[in-house]
């Protein structure tokens, strides 16, 4: 009998944005409403840079206030209109499969009294496979099908309990032989109160860090078998079933068994632990290599190497006993004493393991039974653990090691990794963790090589305060990870790694808050950056660097590719870090330089008093007078001026005033005409011309008088000139990339969420952004950013509008 959480062999799913209790899905994803109830009474965020922006709609807060309710962090992902249904929601890979409840579910089968059968990992070909037909026919099994007594774990783990079967995933067993070094850190991913016996319900669970946080996967205990025998992972003892039931979970996560195929130890090390990964090529090793693995080994991080594969075999077999192209596990580094007669002292040493648990072993020093052991006392021996058996692992001299393996992979344990118990004298890395996403047309600018996209990607500010404690050059130690999200899981959809990494830019201690610009980038090197982009999940490096600040720019290799990411920093010592942000509003009190003809004269922002904004037109002359002062028309203007002043009286008649069809024809008979513009421009549509009699209709009369006509002329000209100097090869369209320049010389300051919602309404899907729609975008930010000065008359950041106002204010633009 199988079980589901539903009777639509659905599974429940919670949702909740933080201002209400959580709210119920079904994996059919039926969304309608997800703010998450109305418990905010309407509430409405917009976040935006450092601060936060929020507009109250209705009668008062819940305290009875006129403050906001709530109010929500700036993030640095992709910006979710509250209110709205979220794509990413709907199409989340993990949704139903991290919501499943372990003890509801317990309880349902006991209730019912059957065995769990997982809905979202179904006993079938797909789960193994995505790309092709199984190559023979799998049965699925539970282990009292398998044999007469299974235990879950028996005698306790041990990392010669992990066999290899026929996945090609030794990298995936090698990070699980490490684990099993660390018993803790086991059984946090492997809940050992769980068994065949009491509470039996076909169900077991295991916790894995995914991306950030610690989840819990369920799965039932169908084991995919071939001829009675387990096809995949297994224990030595046939009746234990911990390892295979921990892959199965795995292979869950990632989508299925194949996705397992090919990958980093370290990749599972940091699912297993939440620590960050650092790689070292071992034929470019520093000269202080055995110092940090044996700091590592003393801080219970988890490490693996390999040597390279040889094209033209798989996993060959060298004379020395190691196989290529073949993941294994470091389960011990120590200075080991030797004694004889002729000398003593400390020999670093290395215990390798390879999964494959048999005799494939080292053959050369220190290997099982090589005559080296006889130099070493028997008590030695005995409290390394040291054995002769066929089990896969050995002992090598670091320098034997360092010679014959290639690759070396450290797992550094996060801060909350080690227990107060578990110190005895170790300090714990400090952690900072930043989630980010590169968004095509937004903030995909790819790696240095693409200098004018380059800086467009997300930028952290990074600041090192004191230098590590041991470190006689007064440096800082950072380690610095950049993990991209949900790409193994994928594979299945056609997508595979981006090859990723980062830049660190040192920031001049003068250097203001937000954003830096194309320029810095165009006269300043780097001072630091990861040892390469390439295709895997997670790049790390270990970086020494001054205390001081420093900006850290993740990025793809290529431009306008899509990804999310979780970029993580461990320091010895106490940092700070958080994105690059600006907050939304007028650039004011600020020295400018407006180009006329190409060229720079100065000019100043200005700013009026808020006694002066007590309407919506005095708003907007407000904001008139804090853009840019106006440079003198060129003489092609001013008789461009002329003319539009003779057709303005020719068709607005007695009462001087025009509607926005009327000021449609009046503009594209000047914009249009040959010669007027230097680019491409079939003249301005129907709902750029009622946004621009918007702007200035605070009565709303639908018209547009000849003093708020000339206002209107003057930011056409302003914004005109800008879109000029950044449509480069005059072909009537701005890169969305050049969005935010654009709107800086325009006058607007923008942060990350507000910039990337506008080039989502107002770029083409190839990233163009025309003339008529960079006109319209200005338009609406300047009318609504006008409309909330008017509001927040403090100031404040905060706004209270009555749903009419609000509808009206956002409606009416």
């Amino acid at each position: 009998m199988s079980y589901t959480t539903r009777t639509t062999r659905t599974v429940r799913t919670f949702y909740s944005d933080g201002r209400g209790p959580p709210k119920v899905e079904t994996k059919t994803y039926t969304y309608g409403d997800d703010s998450g109830g109305s418990s905010v009474n309407g509430g409405f965020n917009i976040g935006g840079g450092g601060r936060r922006f929020q507009i109250r709609v209705g009668g008062g807060g819940q305290d009875g206030s006129d403050q906001p309710n709530y109010s929500a962090p700036a993030f640095s992902q992709r910006p979710q209109v509250i209110g709205r249904a979220s794509r990413k929601e709907k199409k989340d890979p993990f949704s139903g499969v991290i919501n499943q409840s372990y003890d509801e579910i317990k309880r349902r089968c006991q209730e019912e009294g059957c065995l769990f059968e997982d809905p979202e990992f179904e006993a079938e070909d797909s789960s193994i496979f995505f790309s092709r037909a199984p190559p023979r026919p799998f049965e699925w099994k539970r282990p009292h099908e398998i044999c007469d007594n299974p235990v879950f774990i028996a005698d306790g783990a041990s990392r010669f309990d992990v066999q290899q079967g026929e996945l090609g995933d030794c990298w995936l067993l090698a990070a699980i032989a490490s684990l099993t070094v660390n018993q803790r850190l086991f059984a946090k991913v492997v809940p050992p109160d769980q068994s065949f016996e009491d509470g039996y319900c076909g169900l077991f669970r295991f916790h894995f860090w995914r991306q950030g946080e610690w989840v819990e996967v369920v799965v039932d205990d169908r084991l995919p078998t071939y001829y009675g025998q387990l096809t995949f992972m297994h224990s030595v003892d046939k009746n234990e079933f911990w390892s295979a039931l921990l892959e199965k979970a795995y292979a869950k996560l990632e989508g299925s068994y194949e996705s397992l195929k090919g990958g980093s130890t370290c990749e599972a090390m940091v699912d297993f632990t939440g620590g960050v990964s650092e790689f070292f090529d071992l034929r470019k090793a520093p000269p202080n290599l055995f110092s940090i693995m044996l700091k590592a080994s003393q801080r219970g991080s988890l490490m693996g190497c390999s040597i390279d594969a040889d094209p033209n075999q798989l996993e060959a077999r060298l004379s020395n006993g190691l196989v290529m192209g073949h993941a294994y596990s470091i389960t011990s580094v120590l200075l080991m004493d030797i004694e004889t007669p002729s000398m003593s002292g400390k020999i670093p040493m290395v215990r390798v393991r390879n999964p494959w648990g048999n005799e494939a072993e080292w053959k050369g020093r220190w290997s099982d039974q090589s005559r080296e052991w006889s130099l070493i006392p028997d008590s030695q021996k005995e409290s390394m653990g040291l054995t002769f058996d066929d089990d896969g692992e050995f002992w090598m001299s670091f320098d034997d090691f360092s010679k014959n393996f290639e690759k070396l992979e450290i797992c550094n344990l996060g801060p909350d990794s080690l227990e107060e118990d578990e110190l005895d004298g170790k300090k714990r890395w400090e952690g900072h963790t930043e989630n980010g996403e590169w968004i095509p047309r937004v903030n995909a600018g790819g790696c240095r090589n693409y200098l004018d996209t380059f800086w467009t990607n997300p930028q952290y500010r990074v600041t090192l305060t004191d230098p590590d404690d041991d470190d006689d050059d007064d440096l800082c130690t950072m380690l610095v990870g950049v993990l991209q999200k949900d790409r193994r899981k994928k594979r299945k959809e056609g997508l595979d790694m981006l090859t990723i990494g980062y830049v660190i830019y040192k920031i001049p201690d003068d250097t203001k808050e937000g954003p830096l610009p194309l320029n810095f980038f165009k006269y300043n090197a780097s001072c630091a950056k990861s040892n390469s982009f390439i295709n895997m999940r997670e790049v790390c490096t270990r970086h020494k660097l001054p205390p001081g600040q420093y900006c850290i720019i993740p990025s793809t290799f290529e431009p306008h590719q899509e990804g999310n990411f979780l970029l993580r920093l461990y320091t010895e010592q106490c940092a700070h870090s958080h994105e690059l942000d600006e907050e939304t509003g007028i650039i004011e009190e600020q020295e400018t330089k407006p180009r006329v003809n190409g060229q720079k004269k100065p000019g100043k922002f200005t700013q009026t008093s808020q006694a002066q904004i007590t309407n919506r037109p005095e708003a907007l002359a407000f904001l008139t007078k804090a853009l840019k002062e106006i440079p003198p028309p060129t003489d092609e203007e001013q008789e461009q001026e002329q003319a539009l002043k003779a057709s303005f009286r020719r068709v607005a008649g007695d009462d001087m005033e025009i509607d926005a069809y009327e000021l449609r024809d009046i503009l594209n008979a000047v914009f249009t005409k040959e010669g007027s513009v230097e680019f491409v421009f079939d003249g301005f549509s129907l709902d750029t011309t009622r946004s621009m009699v918007a702007m200035h209709d605070g009565d709303l009369s639908g018209k547009l008088g000849f003093d708020e006509f000339k206002v209107l002329w003057a930011d056409l000209r302003r914004w005109k000139g800008v879109f000029k100097e950044y449509d480069r090869d005059r072909s009537g369209n701005l890169s969305s990339y050049e969005l935010r320049s654009a709107l800086h010389a325009s006058g607007f300051r923008l942060s990350n969420r507000t910039f990337s919602a506008l080039v989502m309404r107002y770029s083409s899907k190839n990233g163009n952004i025309e003339f008529g729609d960079f006109i319209l975008c200005a338009i609406r930010m300047k009318t609504m950013l006008a409309s909330f000065r008017n509001i927040d008359v403090d100031n404040s950041g905060h706004a209270a509008f009555d749903v009419d106002t609000f509808i009206q204010t956002v409606m009416y633009s």
